[in-house]
């Protein structure tokens, strides 16, 4: 069973991902994680890693590429990340999450990540709506895809509103009506 997260920055995805695997006894991959490292790595926060990655194709590339492996090599695993759904195609289940931009950054605002710390709400919404400008331009750029078009996924979950256990809850359901099919196919 592969399962892929996606979503904006701040819907959830790392946290659903990681609740997600405990409780189905999965590995967990994320993107985000890997993305945060190289920015360490350099020295710089993750939005200037962002801006970088815009001039700087081997970036997105090498990240890219490790997801693309991952999933043609490895079985069982919750994988988030903004275009796991598009580099593992042979996904079990490629949900969505959404969440509205104020939740979002309250999310963000409130992790208190190193590489994302603001000082203000506003600042953090700034931070992350130009975050998301930048990655939405690299991917249309180097991959011809919106990681936000509902075709690439087989599910959409609203996480705005709904506390974690019943997020988990239903996202489990999902993956197992998802595996159900699967067997009739079979």
């Amino acid at each position: 069973m592969i399962i892929t997260l996606s979503g904006k920055a701040g819907s959830g995805k790392s946290t659903i991902a990681r609740q997600l695997s405990l409780k189905l006894g999965l590995k967990h991959y994320s993107v985000g994680d890997v993305m945060r490292q190289m920015a360490a790595e350099r020295s710089i926060p993750l939005l200037e890693l962002n801006k970088l990655a815009e001039k700087d194709q081997s970036i997105d590339k090498e990240l890219d590429g490790r997801l693309a492996k991952l999933g043609e090599t490895e079985h069982d695993f919750v994988i988030d990340g903004r275009l796991a759904a598009f580099f593992i195609p042979r996904a079990d289940a490629r949900i969505f999450l959404e969440a509205d931009p104020r939740t979002r950054a309250e999310r963000i605002l409130r992790a208190q990540r190193s590489d994302e710390r603001t000082e203000t709400f506003e600042e953090t919404l700034a931070n992350m709506e130009r975050r998301e400008e930048s990655e939405r331009k690299r991917y249309k750029h180097y991959y011809d895809v919106d990681y936000t078009d509902r075709k690439l996924y087989t599910d959409i979950v609203d996480t705005t509103t709904l506390p974690l256990d019943r997020l988990i809850d239903s996202i489990i359901a999902i993956v197992k009506k998802r595996g159900q099919k699967g067997k009739k196919k079979g």
